[in-house]
């Protein structure tokens, strides 16, 4: 059974009368209380009100996240999936491992948005209790309710302005990667494997893992 520090309420721990107002979900869906992910859900809010559109529920919009390996704050990411609903699943989102705490919306019919986590609220944000727990090692979930719900308010009860810093891109280009349904077995290994991972070694089809050349093959689509 879960201890009361590390329980994530499917509300907001207290009634909130003013400020910005994220589903208890959210929470759920990411796995802790923590700042970024209700930032990265506002980022979310605002881009599809910079493009004027709905939410991603098929392949027409994609997010380029600024995050990279190793970033506490990369948390914005889970966010912004649950409030746009452009996914890594469906391959809506791609990792661009700037190591900024900023992202880039882009629906081909409406254009480009680039949103950036102020500089000066980042520094607000960071001499809250909660990252003195986090920087001891305190896993999110353990740090106590009272402090993680307050440093989650910081950024409910700011202003976008306050917040982010937003820029339109008009150049902004972005040719996705066409999908396809075709696969084949591996000779060496037997998996299946989609066409665009299968690679020619003495002849035959392999995986890349068979074909021994895997470090070679990381390969990031880029936006131009």
């Amino acid at each position: 059974m879960l201890n009361e520090v590390s329980k994530i309420p499917t509300q907001l721990g207290k009634p909130r009368d003013g400020g910005f107002k994220v589903p208890g979900w959210l929470f759920e869906f990411h796995g802790h209380k923590c700042p970024y992910s209700v930032m990265g859900y506002r980022m979310g809010v605002v881009a599809m009100r910079e493009l004027g559109r709905e939410k991603c529920y098929d392949h027409d919009m994609f997010v380029f996240s600024e995050m990279g390996v190793g970033h506490p704050q990369g948390c914005m990411q889970d966010g912004i999936q649950a409030s746009t609903s452009a996914t890594f699943g469906k391959g809506q989102m791609h990792k661009l491992y700037f190591g900024k705490v900023a992202a880039t919306f882009y629906d081909p019919a409406k254009g480009a948005v680039r949103i950036l986590f102020r500089n000066e609220f980042m520094d607000k944000l960071g001499t809250h209790e909660f990252f003195k727990f986090r920087k001891q090692g305190v896993e999110p979930s353990k740090v106590p309710v009272s402090v993680a719900q307050g440093v989650v308010d910081m950024v409910l009860d700011a202003t976008e302005e306050d917040l982010f810093k937003i820029e339109r891109l008009p150049d902004f280009k972005f040719k996705p990667v066409p999908g396809s349904f075709n696969k084949a077995k591996c000779s060496a290994c037997g998996d299946y494997v989609f066409e665009r991972y299968l690679r020619v070694k003495d002849g035959k089809l392999v995986c890349l893992k068979c074909s021994g050349h895997t470090e070679d093959e990381h390969v990031i689509y880029l936006p131009f």
